[in-house]
């Protein structure tokens, strides 16, 4: 059983910012995870990815961010310690939402990221529990 745990949640003012991590048990590379994901979901919209990492195999190290976040979100990993971050700049109101972590063994995972540029969240059988972001105007 993959384990990931989401931590950094909090309620800012619009500007702020705020580090999410996701630390993920050994399991997660030893079960040969490929993608590496954040979701966000906010109450009555469906869930959004908003970035993503190739962590194994061909192509690791390339990300992907939504249009929504660039240039003011920026996914990373530290290898050490199993955990994937969301470094999160210039928090929107429109930001707020629970932050999800999330992992998936598919191989072609970043191709169809960028074939669809979306994240499918079916492609992820992995999940935590979330994290709460709040931005207020």
């Amino acid at each position: 059983q993959v384990q990931l745990a989401e931590s950094g949640g909090d309620s800012v003012q619009a500007g702020g910012s705020l580090r999410l991590s996701c630390a993920a048990s050994a399991s997660v590379y030893a079960r040969n995870m490929q993608c590496m994901a954040w979701f966000r979901q906010a109450p009555g919209n469906e869930r959004e990815g908003v970035a993503a990492m190739k962590i194994r195999g061909s192509n690791a190290g390339v990300k992907w961010l939504a249009d929504s976040v660039k240039g003011r979100f920026a996914i990373s990993q530290d290898n050490a310690e199993n955990t994937l971050s969301l470094q999160m700049m210039n928090l929107k109101p429109e930001d707020t939402g629970m932050y999800y972590c999330a992992a998936t063994q598919g191989v072609f995972c970043m191709r169809a990221i960028q074939d669809l540029h979306s994240i499918p969240a079916r492609d992820y059988p992995n999940w935590g529990q979330g994290t709460q972001v709040t931005v207020s105007a």
